[in-house]
């Protein structure tokens, strides 16, 4: 999942536009990006969108409400049946929350005829403080997690801050420990990390120096909110050619020589934890379009 794009759930232009950006995941919204007289054709649409699509190339996520609202039954018995690969899920307070969601999702997963467990989860996991500071409590929480993702703008709320960036366009302390906390908790459920939206949409240069950015410090994928984003997260996010060459011959060093603990290539030690970083770039590498 290099690229996530969001589309409002309300929209059939915005859809069909959507659905032919290129993204690795389109996530039709039923959150923030449509209005409360408006989600009745939000839910209505959606499963029309997910049937209509899902033979394509991307895979298709809906961001529901969040289980505080009152909401996220509705959405769900709204497209669940259409069986979309997973669920996003705001204002994530934690694993308890994983876990009622993922009971949610097995008795309409039942109701449907589906398989149990089929409909995966990412938690957006920093929308307050309390999120935040519940971010251990998502290891061993629910197989369901396929990646964990964090969002600046709803904790800006939560908290008060007047702005969530410094003069220099660099996230302030409170906004980089979320960023940082949502790395170690994927990192801890073994799941992809995946960084948060750009909202400057027009100010592509600015994109892409945040995509190198988080792929150097870990991050796989980003969300994006506009398709224009989305060739320029793809690009980032896929491993180079010599990256794919490099990590190979490393991988394979390490097997011919009956995976010592050190090897060394081109007069350069390495060792366990390069070829874990290894291993895990070829994981992504061949299936980098799609991930499927």
């Amino acid at each position: 999942m290099r690229s996530l794009l969001f589309i409002p759930g309300d929209s059939e232009r915005k859809l069909e536009k959507g659905f032919a950006a290129g993204a690795d995941v389109v996530i039709i919204d039923l959150e923030d990006s449509v209005a409360q007289h408006n989600k009745p054709d939000a839910r209505r649409l959606a499963p029309e969108a997910i049937r209509a699509n899902s033979g394509g190339a991307c895979r298709i996520y809906v961001r529901i409400n969040d289980l505080a609202s009152g909401l996220a039954d509705d959405d769900l018995a709204a497209v669940v049946a259409a069986r979309p690969h997973g669920i996003m899920l705001p204002k994530a307070q934690g694993g308890a929350d994983m876990q009622q969601l993922s009971a949610k999702l097995r008795v309409a997963e039942i109701a449907s005829g589906l398989p149990d467990g089929g409909i995966r989860v990412i938690p957006i996991v920093s929308e307050t403080g309390l999120a935040v500071l519940s971010t251990a409590t998502y290891a061993n929480s629910s197989p369901r997690i396929a990646g964990v993702t964090w969002g600046a703008e709803d904790l800006s709320a939560a908290i008060g801050a007047r702005a969530n960036r410094d003069e220099h366009g660099r996230y302030t302390d409170v906004f980089r420990l979320a960023r940082s906390l949502t790395l170690l908790t994927a990192s801890s459920c073994d799941v992809a990390a995946i960084d948060t939206v750009y909202v400057d949409f027009r100010n592509l240069d600015g994109l892409r120096a945040e995509c190198v950015e988080a792929e150097r410090d870990g991050f796989t994928g980003k969300l994006a909110i506009h398709p224009a984003q989305v060739a320029v997260i793809n690009e980032v996010f896929t491993p180079s050619p010599e990256a794919v060459a490099h990590a190979r011959a490393l991988v394979e060093t390490f097997a011919a020589l009956g995976n010592p603990g050190v090897v060394g290539i081109d007069g350069r030690m390495y060792d366990i934890p390069h070829l874990k970083r290894a291993e895990r770039l070829l994981a992504r590498a061949p299936k980098a379009s799609t991930d499927r």
